[in-house]
């Protein structure tokens, strides 16, 4: 494991990886330090592409220099929470889509939704989660003109990434189809139904 670990201040640690698979399995072995009583208390575990920070530390110090030694699980073997979400595979750009990807948009649907997902790390609005899953074999390009307002609910992929827009706001992912599921719920106990480590699959439902 690739590891460059960087405090933050005093109470806060930068850990960063070469990879998003080196990354998940971080958080991971974080996670399930943190649930034995093994990780010194933080209060906060926040991924990213190729980082985690750990906020609320009493001696980053100290956590940065056991890091390094850690054997890490893969990432798939993290115990995690797991959310099914009905999708309808009517977005605009599925047809482009899978035209990138060589094939129909049926068949582009079908490989979507039964690809096992997970999410890396959340970013660019509350509730929107990457979903790492169909690998650099299916990556996309970005839309060269982004759309000023994309629906809440639909379900998009740019890069390696897949995620779902918790809220309508401007976008410039390509968008494969639309879900009701709600991703963003202040009143719930988690907010946010898509956080870190959760596995996601897509159920394709009828339009």
């Amino acid at each position: 494991m690739s590891v460059r670990a960087m405090p933050v201040g005093d109470h806060a640690l930068l850990v960063e990886l070469a990879d998003g698979e080196e990354t998940a399995a971080l958080h991971g072995e974080l996670l399930r330090r943190r649930a034995a009583g093994t990780l010194p208390p933080v209060g906060e575990i926040v991924p990213a592409e190729r980082t985690v920070l750990l906020d609320g530390l009493a001696d980053p110090a100290r956590l940065a220099a056991e890091v390094s030694g850690w054997r890490l699980a893969a990432a798939g073997r993290v115990d995690a929470a797991s959310v099914e979400l009905p999708v309808r595979y009517d977005g605009p750009d599925l047809a482009d889509v899978a035209e990138m990807w060589g094939m129909s948009p049926r068949q582009a649907a079908r490989l979507h939704a039964a690809t096992p997902f997970r999410v890396a790390f959340c970013g660019f609005s509350p509730g929107f989660g990457y979903l790492t899953g169909l690998g650099e074999r299916y990556a996309v390009r970005r839309r060269a003109t982004p759309r000023t307002s994309v629906p809440a609910g639909s379900v998009a992929v740019a890069g390696p990434y897949t995620g779902v827009y918790p809220r309508s706001s401007p976008g410039g992912w390509q968008l494969i189809g639309t879900t009701d599921a709600v991703l963003w719920d202040q009143d719930r106990e988690q907010p946010a139904l898509l956080v870190p480590g959760t596995r996601v699959r897509f159920v394709a439902v009828d339009a």
